[in-house]
């Protein structure tokens, strides 16, 4: 499947119907949620793996490393409502992708691949909320695929190195964010985003 073609189809899942402002489930965009699946796929990442989507919301990551052949996907997500919409287009489209409603921190798995997109801590309630996503991501992962405001990359570069891990790839993005919540002052705000590739040595 070329990327233009991966990217219509997750172009096409649903968007959470109640999103949470705390929990900051803004949709990854198509376009990027594509070039991220197509850069993991091209470092062997992807194909024949075990793969785990933290913070999945309705499953756009979890459904890319399916398409593209993961041996294995699964999802997790604190929102029941997010999981019971990605379980449902799941069984809709006949795609074999596990979701599960966890908490982050409580998930107990292995793999060989995490993708994600977690919160960028944007809310003051939810500060430094990455840094459990990636935690968790080092304790059950040999690679993350993981998205952070760019800004926040040389703190990520501590934290990565603290872990013992290391930082393989960059790649920046302009990623729009569109209005969702009544606080929200503009129809769309792009913020600077930066993909990181972070072997963990396990």
């Amino acid at each position: 499947m070329k990327q233009r073609q991966l990217e219509i189809i997750l172009q096409q899942l649903p968007k959470p119907t109640n999103p949470v402002p705390h929990l900051e489930q803004y949709t990854t965009p198509a376009t990027i949620a594509a070039d991220m699946i197509y850069t993991a796929y091209s470092c062997g990442d992807i194909q024949d793996k075990i793969v785990v989507d933290l913070g999945c919301g309705t499953g756009i990551l979890a459904t890319g490393a399916y398409l593209m052949g993961a041996k294995k996907v699964q999802g997790y997500d604190i929102d029941q409502n997010v999981i019971a919409i990605a379980q449902e287009e799941a069984v809709l489209h006949k795609r074999s992708i596990e979701f599960y409603t966890q908490e982050i921190t409580s998930v107990q798995t292995t793999c060989d691949t995490v993708l994600m997109n977690p919160p960028f801590g944007a809310q003051k309630a939810n500060l430094k909320a990455d840094r459990k996503f990636i935690e968790k991501g080092f304790e059950i992962a040999s690679v993350l695929y993981s998205f952070h405001l760019k800004k926040t990359v040389p703190f990520m570069e501590k934290m990565v190195t603290a872990l013992h891990g290391e930082i393989t790839l960059q790649k920046d993005y302009d990623f729009p964010i569109k209005w969702i919540f009544d606080f929200h002052y503009k129809q769309v705000v792009n913020y600077k985003v930066s993909l990181l590739r972070i072997l963990t040595h396990k």
